[in-house]
């Protein structure tokens, strides 16, 4: 099997701020040391780490630095992780959209992408005049697009629309013919970024099988962006995990899901000894958040149930305050979303609160889970979205047979079941 993608030593650096009259001093310098003096650019050693959440330390940032993976043709890759990890600019740069700073990308064949809603779209043109167009990008014949157009039309679900300019479209709907056109004209690469979310379910499932008719029957190459990981370990067979513009991890597509979920950061119980420094802001900050066994044991398992408890300051009187908790899979998908008013009649004071409810046992399924909690005031946030609090819950330790496996669902409940012979 032959590589499809081949990335070298791939750095791509941005300027922070607005473009200034610096911008110009900084490329005569750049081009002084390189063209003329014949000496490495002043401008490649310098620049931070890509990390959203601190504040920059340099005029220059690093969005991806020292890429370097080949895939395989016929693969399916998914690529995962935070936002602003480098996800979108690794395929604006396998897609030519922009150029690396540093390194080489080699890829074989023509490339498919749908990187952005409305991508390679003139807004002005109608939905077929842009089939034709992107075809022609791609090295088609209008022959060969033409045998395409009915197929590509009817997949996007826009035959009404198709001779209507595309400035008209919904953002559905220029999803839905963008990803047609990328994903039936024949490209032996095809490279989606995270735009399917603008689609509704029906056309999500729609897109997923045809991507995976692509890779597997027809042997093509998809490099895949999402944040639903469901539809990521649906699709994908490989995945790679970048954090802060660096590739974390590589591999079997489970192993690097539970690394993004899960990773180091999964624990049962966390206690913030400096309130100052803990999570929340000047409204409410969380002082500790247990995971723990109902029946008093060592782990949470299947059979011990579990016990969810939040202690945090308020820091703010006479409000009405209520807490909510969401619990989602490792694959994104909710469980459930509970919540209580904690002081219904505008009487909170400052000071310590704590807050906790049960789940029974044989209720949750083996496996990770994360927690999100928020809390409010007359549905106004205090605190929203937090702290993603990741914890497992093992497998039963005393069941038998069935009962002992990993098994699908969510849940892993123990029914008592009836039976009788009727003769």
């Amino acid at each position: 099997m032959s590589t499809a993608i081949e990335f070298d030593n791939i750095s791509k650096q941005y300027r922070l701020g607005l473009v200034s009259t610096k911008t110009l001093s900084h490329d005569l310098n750049r081009w002084w040391q390189t063209s003329v003096l014949h000496k490495e650019d002043p401008y490649l050693q310098i620049g931070s780490v890509n990390d959203r959440s601190s504040a920059a330390d340099s005029e220059y940032v690093w969005a991806l630095r020292d890429i370097n993976f080949k895939v395989e043709q016929g693969d399916v890759v998914g690529i995962i992780g935070k936002n602003g990890a480098g996800k979108s600019t690794l395929l604006k740069l396998l897609s030519r959209v922009t150029g690396p700073t540093t390194g080489t990308i080699k890829a074989k064949g023509r490339i498919g992408s749908l990187l952005e809603v409305g991508t390679g779209f003139h807004q002005e043109m109608t939905g077929r005049e842009n089939i034709y167009m992107n075809g022609a990008i791609l090295g088609m014949t209008k022959q060969e697009i033409s045998k395409k157009l009915d197929e590509i039309v009817d997949f996007s679900g826009c035959e009404r629309y198709i001779d209507t300019p595309v400035k008209r479209y919904s953002s559905g709907m220029m999803v839905r013919l963008g990803f047609a056109v990328a994903a039936h004209l024949d490209p032996e690469i095809l490279v989606v970024d995270e735009v399917l979310a603008v689609g509704d379910a029906e056309f999500q499932k729609k897109a997923i099988g045809k991507m995976q008719d692509v890779s597997r029957g027809e042997g093509r190459t998809v490099l895949f962006v999402s944040h639903n990981m469901a539809s990521v370990k649906k699709l994908c067979r490989t995945g790679m995990l970048l954090q802060n513009g660096t590739i974390k991890t590589t591999g079997l597509i489970n192993e690097v899901v539970e690394a993004y979920i899960g990773g180091d950061e999964k624990s049962q119980n966390v206690y913030f000894d400096d309130l100052q420094s803990a999570p929340g802001n000047e409204k409410l900050r969380i002082r500790s958040f247990e995971v723990m066994p109902l029946d008093g044991s060592n782990t949470v398992n299947v059979e011990t149930g579990l016990r969810f408890k939040v202690v945090f300051m308020n820091y703010q009187p006479n409000i009405m305050m209520d807490a909510t908790f969401e619990l989602h899979t490792i694959e994104e998908v909710v469980v459930f979303q509970a919540g209580k008013v904690l002081t219904p009649e505008k009487e909170s004071k400052t000071g310590l609160y704590s807050v906790e409810f049960d789940i029974p046992p044989f209720t949750l399924n083996t496996g990770l889970y994360k927690m999100i909690l928020w809390f409010g005031e007359n549905q106004r946030y205090l605190l929203w979205g937090y702290y993603e609090h990741v914890f497992e819950i093992e497998n039963t330790l005393t069941g038998q047979g069935y009962n002992m496996n990993t098994i699908p669902g969510v849940m892993k409940p123990r029914f008592e079941f009836r039976q009788e012979y009727l003769g």
